[in-house]
């Protein structure tokens, strides 16, 4: 479990420094929405990667992709949707409050989510030390857009 932690704080990580990435990429090329679809194309090269070394090539069956709710094919959308924000935002408002409210806006989605069982997780009830800790991220960001 340890290990698996690690790996998400390397993510967090990598959430912070790939928005200056993108907005990098889009002052470069001075084509935003290019960048956006460089920065995916990225993303599915390294993913098609990783398939192949782990031997997870192929697709699924047509039995298996009808099963798969309406819900889970809009990921890309949302990936869409960050890169976008990457690109147009985080070089405007810095890296700290963009972090900061994707962070906070992750977090008390979660808590939403997790309260009401959505998109297949598993229900937690949304208890007031959770609730206290989505308001103190709130607090925060505005402390670190503010100052």
């Amino acid at each position: 479990m340890f290990l698996l932690y690690g790996f998400a704080l390397l993510a967090g990580i990598a959430t912070a420094i790939e928005p200056g990435q993108n907005a990098g990429l889009a002052k470069s090329l001075a084509r935003p929405l290019l960048a956006g679809v460089v920065s995916l194309l990225v993303s599915i090269a390294t993913i098609v990667a990783i398939m192949l070394v782990t031997g997870q090539v192929g697709l699924p069956g047509a039995d298996r992709l009808a099963q798969v709710p309406w819900w889970a094919w809009l990921g890309g959308l949302m990936s869409a949707g960050l890169t976008a924000a990457q690109l147009y935002l985080s070089k405007t408002i810095g890296a700290a409050a963009f972090l900061g409210l994707i962070v906070t806006g992750g977090v008390i989605t979660s808590i939403l989510l997790d309260h009401f069982g959505l998109v297949g997780f598993k229900v937690h009830p949304a208890s007031l030390w959770r609730i206290l800790g989505g308001v103190l991220m709130i607090g925060g960001v505005g402390l670190v857009a503010r100052f």
